[in-house]
């Protein structure tokens, strides 16, 4: 796998794991798009050939919105890179990926396996809080906007968000907004 696609699979299921869904997951976002009765029922109906990336995309852009708003609260908010919120051309450079990958004609666990491991079964937090635990273990501070990992961000997109995932941890009842703060 490429590192958008690492990046990628990072975002999604951190955007599935902070669904309010049914049955509950750490709701962060009011949203359901991933369950079977949630979003997933009504994008199986308008898209049915591609309804699986649907909801995880949708589920995708609820995180985007929320970080987006918790990074706005920054007095300098485009010095914030965020999970979410990588930068201009990371992000554009991603949404290209995941353009390619719902063209292939090839399920979202088909394209990205690690998702396969989640987003079709049952949510466990403490598993999931593991998951990340692997990730990276990055030293973070509380900050006004969210938590703020420090040292400079990583240049390489794969560890940049490992380390932004990992900085979720402790897993709270909101979305933390781990980022790092880029020099002036």
């Amino acid at each position: 796998m490429s590192d958008l696609d690492h990046t990628l699979t990072i975002q999604l299921l951190v955007a599935w794991a902070g669904e309010s869904g049914d049955p509950p997951r750490l709701g962060w976002w009011r949203t359901d798009m991933v369950s079977e009765y949630g979003g997933g029922d009504l994008f199986k109906r308008l898209l049915p050939n591609t309804w699986q990336w649907a909801t995880l995309q949708a589920a995708r852009e609820a995180a985007r919105r929320a970080d987006r708003q918790r990074r706005g609260k920054a007095h300098d908010a485009d010095a914030l890179v965020s999970l979410f919120g990588l930068g201009v051309e990371t992000d554009r450079r991603l949404e290209e990926r995941l353009a390619d990958l719902v063209r292939t004609g090839r399920t979202p666990v088909e394209s990205l396996p690690v998702l396969a491991e989640w987003v079709n079964q049952k949510f466990d937090r403490e598993a999931f809080a593991a998951w990340l635990r692997k990730l990276a273990e990055p030293t973070t501070t509380a900050a006004p906007v969210g938590r703020r990992i420090q040292g400079n961000p990583p240049e390489d997109i794969e560890a940049l968000s490992r380390a932004l995932a990992a900085a979720l941890l402790p897993l709270g009842d909101a979305y933390p907004l781990p980022h790092f703060k880029r020099a002036s």
